[in-house]
């Protein structure tokens, strides 16, 4: 039984039923909404700005620029898929990003695997460096603000202790795959001059849009009304029938997981995660909820996770930093710790790359314990 189908029965009994009560259900629509459109959209986005040739010419501007040589190469895209996580958000750079490695990788004869690795993890462990990273950010912002504490002051630490350390780490196991050089194919003229400059312009005012703090859905959703209409006026053929564009499988897997995890909270999940995490501020107690955090998220989802546990926070700004380090770098071990790892699987099918489950859980076994341990630790040394 495919897995939108549990999902959507099961999501619906459980609202029809009056185990979520309709109040909850309200406020968890909510919260969740925003993100479910923000990820229709993108998607959109990434599938008409594919077509029109961008993230192949994106490609082939990055591989000249490395200049054959296959190290600098995967340093570039350690760079795009950072500065594209802190400023727009880990779950567009899942989406945009991903497209661009995997063409580079193919063009330059690189393992496009192993590149795209890079980007899923880096889209989770550099989710921390800013409050528009990632929408946990921005809910723990919240709570941070009203306790006159500052995002930037607190979690400039942990957010670089996370970054460097994904990287060390990819670095040493990959270090086989890096070495050579190579010769870059010529690059493919784009399909539709005029609609490739439209696509890199729509997406540039999306990318600013997003920093400037507009709505994310709200911006993504604008840039796929407007390549849309450009997509017609050039009379380019879609890249997919109509609805195969919109991840609509994808939505209500999210959306049945949403309504689960809801429910089990209301009806006492939220205690025992509480009774799981502790309290305290040392070291330890940091680290404990911290732990808690990156399994629930891994377990069921980091949105959901952080919902249920920031009661556990009690407002307190170093047990919220240690919970976004555990939702947010720490979920990495399974394809559905975090929306972003789900959007770049489904990404990877799109592009015709194999991704088995496997290959996600061994690389999450590699970093999941170092990326929560160490930004904890710096977390505290910076904040003694």
């Amino acid at each position: 039984m495919p897995w939108w189908l549990v999902a959507t029965v099961v999501g619906g009994v459980l609202v029809a039923s009056g185990a979520l009560p309709g109040g909850d259900a309200r406020d968890l629509l909510e919260r969740t909404g925003p993100v479910l459109l923000l990820l229709l959209a993108l998607t959109v986005v990434a599938e008409l700005c594919a077509a029109a040739g961008l993230f192949e010419a994106a490609a082939a501007a990055t591989s000249r620029l490395a200049r054959g040589r296959r190290w600098v190469l995967w340093l570039l895209v350690v760079a795009l898929a950072t500065a594209s996580t802190a400023v727009l958000s880990l779950d567009t750079t899942a989406v945009l990003v991903t497209p661009v490695v995997v063409a580079l990788a193919r063009r330059t004869g690189s393992d496009p695997l192993r590149f795209a690795l890079v980007v899923v993890a880096l889209a989770n462990t550099a989710s921390l460096v800013l409050p528009v990273s990632n929408l946990t950010n921005l809910l723990a912002d919240r709570a941070l603000r009203a306790t006159g504490a500052d995002y930037l002051a607190l979690m400039w630490a942990p957010a670089l202790a996370a970054v460097v350390v994904t990287v060390l780490l990819l670095a040493v196991r990959d270090r086989g795959a890096l070495r050579g050089r190579y010769d870059a194919t010529p690059a493919r003229p784009a399909p539709d001059a005029p609609l490739l400059a439209v696509a890199a312009l729509v997406t540039t005012l999306m990318a600013v849009a997003f920093v400037v703090g507009v709505e994310p859905a709200v911006a993504a959703g604008v840039a796929a009304l407007v390549l849309a209409v450009a997509t017609v006026a050039r009379r380019r053929p879609w890249p997919a029938p109509l609805p195969d564009l919109v991840p609509w499988r994808t939505l209500l897997v999210v959306a049945g997981l949403f309504v689960a995890v809801e429910t089990l909270r209301v009806h006492g999940g939220a205690d025992v995660a509480a009774a799981v995490a502790g309290d305290g501020h040392g070291f330890g107690d940091l680290l404990r909820l911290a732990a808690a955090a990156a399994l629930t998220s891994n377990a069921v989802n980091n949105l959901p996770a952080y919902l249920a546990l920031e009661p556990a926070a009690a407002g307190d700004p170093l047990r919220l930093a240690a919970l976004l380090i555990g939702t947010g770098a720490g979920a990495v071990l399974t394809p559905w710790g975090s929306l972003a790892t789900l959007l770049w699987w489904q990404r990877c099918r799109a592009l015709l790359l194999h991704v088995p489950a496997g290959v996600i859980v061994r690389q999450g076994l590699l970093l999941a314990a170092p990326v929560v341990v160490v930004p904890v630790a710096a977390l505290v040394l910076t904040t003694a």
